[in-house]
Protein backbone atom coordinates (compact mmCIF):
# COMPACT_ATOMS: atom_id res chain seq x y z
CA UNK A 1 0.00 0.00 0.00
CA UNK A 2 1.27 3.38 -0.62
CA UNK A 3 1.10 6.36 2.18
CA UNK A 4 1.51 9.87 2.01
CA UNK A 5 2.81 11.03 5.63
CA UNK A 6 3.02 14.78 6.68
CA UNK A 7 4.54 16.05 9.90
CA UNK A 8 4.53 19.51 10.89
CA UNK A 9 5.77 20.95 14.44
CA UNK A 10 6.21 24.82 15.23
CA UNK A 11 7.97 26.50 17.58
CA UNK A 12 8.84 30.10 19.35
CA UNK A 13 12.27 30.35 19.80
CA UNK A 14 14.36 32.96 22.07
CA UNK A 15 17.64 31.99 21.45
CA UNK A 16 19.62 30.37 18.98
CA UNK A 17 18.82 27.17 19.86
CA UNK A 18 20.63 23.52 18.68
CA UNK A 19 18.21 20.40 17.19
CA UNK A 20 18.78 16.78 16.55
CA UNK A 21 15.56 15.68 14.39
CA UNK A 22 14.69 12.50 13.41
CA UNK A 23 11.93 12.96 10.63
CA UNK A 24 12.90 11.09 7.95
CA UNK A 25 12.04 7.39 7.05
CA UNK A 26 14.83 5.74 5.59
CA UNK A 27 13.98 2.97 2.94
CA UNK A 28 14.80 -1.16 3.77
CA UNK A 29 13.11 -4.14 3.52
CA UNK A 30 10.02 -3.21 4.70
CA UNK A 31 9.40 0.25 3.15
CA UNK A 32 10.18 2.75 0.10
CA UNK A 33 10.29 5.82 0.06
CA UNK A 34 9.54 7.35 -3.21
CA UNK A 35 9.39 10.77 -2.41
CA UNK A 36 9.91 13.02 0.45
CA UNK A 37 10.01 16.68 1.27
CA UNK A 38 11.64 18.67 4.23
CA UNK A 39 10.66 22.17 4.79
CA UNK A 40 12.61 24.54 7.37
CA UNK A 41 11.19 28.17 7.82
CA UNK A 42 13.26 30.38 7.95
CA UNK A 43 15.90 27.80 6.00
CA UNK A 44 18.76 26.69 8.05
CA UNK A 45 21.92 24.63 7.44
CA UNK A 46 21.29 21.40 8.02
CA UNK A 47 23.51 18.25 8.66
CA UNK A 48 22.63 14.86 8.65
CA UNK A 49 24.44 11.99 10.05
CA UNK A 50 23.36 8.59 10.49
CA UNK A 51 23.08 7.40 14.35
CA UNK A 52 24.14 3.67 16.07
CA UNK A 53 21.55 1.87 14.98
CA UNK A 54 20.87 3.06 11.03
CA UNK A 55 18.55 6.09 11.68
CA UNK A 56 18.82 9.43 10.25
CA UNK A 57 19.20 12.30 11.94
CA UNK A 58 19.26 16.09 11.33
CA UNK A 59 21.60 18.62 12.90
CA UNK A 60 20.61 22.24 12.86
CA UNK A 61 20.49 25.56 14.96
CA UNK A 62 17.58 27.12 14.44
CA UNK A 63 17.76 30.90 15.32
CA UNK A 64 15.07 33.59 17.31
CA UNK A 65 11.35 34.06 15.68
CA UNK A 66 8.64 31.58 14.68
CA UNK A 67 10.83 28.26 13.53
CA UNK A 68 9.21 25.38 11.81
CA UNK A 69 9.32 22.00 10.05
CA UNK A 70 7.40 20.37 7.93
CA UNK A 71 8.00 16.99 6.26
CA UNK A 72 5.97 14.43 3.49
CA UNK A 73 7.08 11.45 2.45
CA UNK A 74 5.26 8.88 0.12
CA UNK A 75 6.11 5.63 0.78
CA UNK A 76 5.11 1.94 -0.25
CA UNK A 77 4.74 -0.18 3.11
CA UNK A 78 2.98 -3.39 3.57
CA UNK A 79 -0.67 -3.43 3.84
CA UNK A 80 -0.51 -6.45 6.44
CA UNK A 81 2.52 -7.37 9.03
CA UNK A 82 4.38 -10.55 9.03
CA UNK A 83 3.02 -13.15 11.74
CA UNK A 84 4.80 -16.38 12.56
CA UNK A 85 2.81 -18.63 15.32
CA UNK A 86 5.58 -20.86 16.58
CA UNK A 87 8.79 -19.43 15.52
CA UNK A 88 11.39 -19.92 17.84
CA UNK A 89 13.87 -18.74 20.33
CA UNK A 90 17.13 -17.88 18.92
CA UNK A 91 19.68 -18.84 21.84
CA UNK A 92 21.86 -15.89 22.82
CA UNK A 93 24.89 -17.37 21.56
CA UNK A 94 23.65 -17.79 18.17
CA UNK A 95 22.52 -14.01 17.76
CA UNK A 96 23.89 -11.52 15.26
CA UNK A 97 26.26 -9.01 17.21
CA UNK A 98 24.17 -6.32 16.25
CA UNK A 99 21.23 -7.64 18.06
CA UNK A 100 23.08 -8.10 21.13
CA UNK A 101 22.46 -5.08 22.87
CA UNK A 102 18.55 -5.08 22.52
CA UNK A 103 18.87 -7.85 25.03
CA UNK A 104 20.33 -5.34 27.95
CA UNK A 105 17.93 -3.30 30.12
CA UNK A 106 17.73 0.51 29.45
CA UNK A 107 16.73 3.99 30.50
CA UNK A 108 12.89 3.16 30.04
CA UNK A 109 12.79 -0.46 29.59
CA UNK A 110 14.40 -1.90 32.96
CA UNK A 111 13.84 -5.56 32.21
CA UNK A 112 16.26 -6.80 35.05
CA UNK A 113 13.11 -6.44 37.14
CA UNK A 114 10.95 -8.33 35.41
CA UNK A 115 12.21 -11.90 35.68
CA UNK A 116 9.73 -13.35 37.43
CA UNK A 117 6.79 -11.74 36.46
CA UNK A 118 7.67 -12.56 32.51
CA UNK A 119 7.98 -15.79 33.55
CA UNK A 120 4.59 -16.16 34.94
CA UNK A 121 2.74 -14.71 32.01
CA UNK A 122 4.52 -16.96 29.87
CA UNK A 123 4.32 -19.92 31.93
CA UNK A 124 3.62 -23.03 29.98
CA UNK A 125 4.05 -21.38 26.07
CA UNK A 126 6.64 -22.57 23.49
CA UNK A 127 9.70 -20.48 23.56
CA UNK A 128 9.88 -17.91 20.76
CA UNK A 129 7.38 -15.86 19.16
CA UNK A 130 4.65 -17.22 20.87
CA UNK A 131 6.02 -16.17 24.02
CA UNK A 132 6.41 -12.30 22.71
CA UNK A 133 2.41 -13.33 21.64
CA UNK A 134 1.50 -13.80 24.41
CA UNK A 135 2.97 -10.87 26.05
CA UNK A 136 1.43 -8.32 23.80
CA UNK A 137 -2.09 -10.20 24.63
CA UNK A 138 -1.38 -9.93 28.46
CA UNK A 139 -0.32 -6.38 27.69
CA UNK A 140 -3.69 -5.71 26.01
CA UNK A 141 -5.77 -7.46 28.52
CA UNK A 142 -4.12 -5.51 31.77
CA UNK A 143 -2.80 -2.27 31.03
CA UNK A 144 -5.07 0.36 29.55
CA UNK A 145 -4.25 2.00 25.82
CA UNK A 146 -4.99 6.02 26.88
CA UNK A 147 -3.88 8.61 24.17
CA UNK A 148 -4.54 11.46 26.75
CA UNK A 149 -2.29 9.94 29.49
CA UNK A 150 -0.23 12.28 31.14
CA UNK A 151 2.03 10.69 33.46
CA UNK A 152 5.30 11.70 32.05
CA UNK A 153 8.25 9.59 30.26
CA UNK A 154 7.51 6.40 32.18
CA UNK A 155 9.43 3.40 32.46
CA UNK A 156 8.47 0.16 32.24
CA UNK A 157 8.59 -0.78 36.12
CA UNK A 158 5.77 2.95 36.17
CA UNK A 159 3.61 1.37 33.52
CA UNK A 160 3.03 -1.82 34.98
CA UNK A 161 2.12 0.37 38.25
CA UNK A 162 -0.17 2.67 36.88
CA UNK A 163 -1.31 -0.12 34.32
CA UNK A 164 -2.38 2.54 31.77
CA UNK A 165 -0.29 4.27 29.44
CA UNK A 166 0.32 5.98 25.86
CA UNK A 167 1.85 3.71 22.86
CA UNK A 168 5.53 4.32 23.84
CA UNK A 169 4.35 3.23 27.68
CA UNK A 170 3.15 -0.11 25.97
CA UNK A 171 5.92 -0.49 24.18
CA UNK A 172 8.78 -0.17 26.85
CA UNK A 173 6.38 -2.65 29.16
CA UNK A 174 6.50 -4.98 25.89
CA UNK A 175 10.45 -4.96 25.39
CA UNK A 176 11.43 -5.16 29.51
CA UNK A 177 9.13 -8.59 29.35
CA UNK A 178 10.95 -10.06 26.28
CA UNK A 179 14.21 -9.14 27.58
CA UNK A 180 13.75 -10.38 30.51
CA UNK A 181 13.47 -13.90 28.99
CA UNK A 182 16.56 -12.92 27.01
CA UNK A 183 14.11 -11.93 23.36
CA UNK A 184 15.36 -9.24 21.94
CA UNK A 185 13.33 -6.00 21.73
CA UNK A 186 13.50 -2.84 20.37
CA UNK A 187 11.44 0.33 20.09
CA UNK A 188 9.72 1.27 16.89
CA UNK A 189 8.41 4.55 16.05
CA UNK A 190 6.71 5.83 13.05
CA UNK A 191 3.02 6.62 11.66
CA UNK A 192 0.34 4.14 11.81
CA UNK A 193 -2.56 4.35 8.86
CA UNK A 194 -5.42 5.00 10.37
CA UNK A 195 -4.54 5.44 14.32
CA UNK A 196 -7.03 7.05 16.02
CA UNK A 197 -6.60 9.95 17.44
CA UNK A 198 -3.58 10.21 14.76
CA UNK A 199 0.18 11.65 15.83
CA UNK A 200 3.32 9.90 15.96
CA UNK A 201 3.11 6.56 16.83
CA UNK A 202 5.34 3.44 18.92
CA UNK A 203 5.38 -0.09 18.83
CA UNK A 204 7.79 -2.91 19.16
CA UNK A 205 9.93 -5.66 17.27
CA UNK A 206 11.06 -8.74 18.70
CA UNK A 207 13.40 -10.72 17.31
CA UNK A 208 12.48 -14.49 16.93
CA UNK A 209 13.16 -16.98 14.06
CA UNK A 210 15.95 -15.48 12.94
CA UNK A 211 14.09 -12.21 12.29
CA UNK A 212 12.10 -8.98 13.46
CA UNK A 213 8.60 -9.65 14.15
CA UNK A 214 6.40 -6.52 14.95
CA UNK A 215 4.13 -6.27 17.82
CA UNK A 216 2.07 -3.39 19.17
CA UNK A 217 -0.32 -4.10 22.12
CA UNK A 218 -2.60 -0.52 21.47
CA UNK A 219 -4.26 -2.17 18.58
CA UNK A 220 -6.79 -4.89 18.85
CA UNK A 221 -4.36 -7.22 16.46
CA UNK A 222 -1.89 -7.21 13.86
CA UNK A 223 -2.44 -4.35 11.36
CA UNK A 224 0.11 -3.03 8.79
CA UNK A 225 0.35 0.34 7.29
CA UNK A 226 2.70 1.25 9.67
CA UNK A 227 5.90 3.81 8.28
CA UNK A 228 9.25 3.68 10.50
CA UNK A 229 10.72 6.75 11.37
CA UNK A 230 13.42 5.63 13.93
CA UNK A 231 14.56 2.03 15.71
CA UNK A 232 15.99 2.40 19.02
CA UNK A 233 16.64 0.63 22.27
CA UNK A 234 13.86 2.51 23.62
CA UNK A 235 12.02 5.96 23.64
CA UNK A 236 15.32 8.10 24.35
CA UNK A 237 17.06 6.93 21.22
CA UNK A 238 13.65 7.43 18.93
CA UNK A 239 12.88 10.76 19.96
CA UNK A 240 11.85 13.19 16.71
CA UNK A 241 12.87 16.31 18.10
CA UNK A 242 15.96 16.95 20.85
CA UNK A 243 16.46 20.65 21.98
CA UNK A 244 19.28 21.84 23.84
CA UNK A 245 19.16 24.64 26.05
CA UNK A 246 16.02 26.27 28.14
CA UNK A 247 12.95 24.38 26.96
CA UNK A 248 10.72 25.93 23.96
CA UNK A 249 7.31 26.25 23.30
CA UNK A 250 5.75 23.48 20.71
CA UNK A 251 2.55 25.50 19.58
CA UNK A 252 1.79 23.40 17.10
CA UNK A 253 1.73 19.62 16.03
CA UNK A 254 0.14 18.26 13.37
CA UNK A 255 0.65 14.82 11.80
CA UNK A 256 -0.94 13.02 8.75
CA UNK A 257 -1.38 9.86 7.49
CA UNK A 258 -3.04 9.56 3.97
CA UNK A 259 -3.77 6.22 1.78
CA UNK A 260 -3.23 7.12 -1.63
CA UNK A 261 -4.92 5.31 -4.92
CA UNK A 262 -1.65 4.21 -6.41
CA UNK A 263 1.89 4.83 -7.03
CA UNK A 264 2.95 8.65 -6.64
CA UNK A 265 3.20 10.37 -10.34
Amino acid sequence: MWLRTGCKLSFSVDYPTPFILMLRPRSGAQQWVARESYTLTPSVQVLEYTDAYGNLCQRLTAPPGEFSIQTSADVLTDQVISVAPGAPFDEVPTLPADVLLYLLPSRYCESDRFAEMASAIVAGVAPGYDQVACITDWIRREVRFNPAANHTQMAATEVNEYREGVCRDLAHLGIALCRALSIPARIVAGYLHGLVPMDLHAWFEAYVGGRWYTFDASQDGPRGGRVTIGYGRDAADVAIFTQFGPALALHEMQVTVELLEGAPG
